[in-house]
């Protein structure tokens, strides 16, 4: 018999212990998510646009968006300032809370333009490229694209990560990325 312990055997159980997940205590607290949301990677993609998604004065679905994330997911938002890369780092509830009043004051509909999905066993990464109006049928004010990892656990995905950038001058969407999402 080996005694040999490799990094894998010790970085794996700390890191379950660390993000709270071998005990269950900070998944035990999130409400049940929609098996629609989270049963599929179309569902969970869909879910992701569809909880910040709504008009001036409705509130935002985020008890909702709650069930989406594995305990620990970070949104890093990219951008460029003075010149040089930039990243913002945020939890999903960081998220939520610098993004509701104005989402709710002056409405929001972000709306995916094209996907393209890369899965190899239980994980899977997501580019979703999309567009953002103020109203449902208004003109876009802007564009980008989202970077999702998944993780399948056996019963449902977890979004682990978000990131995204803006199209801006010198930073645009190749238009084959906008085709429809599969």
């Amino acid at each position: 018999m080996s005694t040999r312990v490799t990094r894998a055997a010790i970085l794996v159980p700390c890191a379950l212990l660390c993000c709270g997940l071998a005990g269950g205590e900070a998944t035990a607290q999130m409400p049940d998510p929609d098996p629609r949301d989270v049963g599929t990677i179309d569902g969970i993609v869909h879910a992701f646009y569809d909880v910040i998604t709504g008009p001036a004065g409705m509130p935002r679905q985020w008890r909702r968006d709650s069930t989406l994330y594995m305990p620990g997911t970070m949104f890093v938002a990219t951008d460029e300032a003075e010149g040089k890369p930039a990243a913002t780092l945020m939890s999903p509830e960081d998220f939520r809370r610098r993004t509701d009043a104005g989402l709710v004051k002056n409405g929001f509909f972000e709306i995916e333009l094209g996907r393209r999905v890369e899965q190899f066993g239980n994980v899977a990464q997501v580019r979703s490229v999309y567009e953002m109006r103020r109203t449902a049928d208004g003109p876009p004010f802007g564009r980008g694209v989202n970077y999702l990892l998944l993780y399948w656990d056996g019963a449902r995905w977890w979004i682990t990560s978000a990131v995204w950038d803006g199209e801006r001058p010198g930073n645009q969407i190749p238009a084959d990325w906008l085709e429809a999402p599969s």
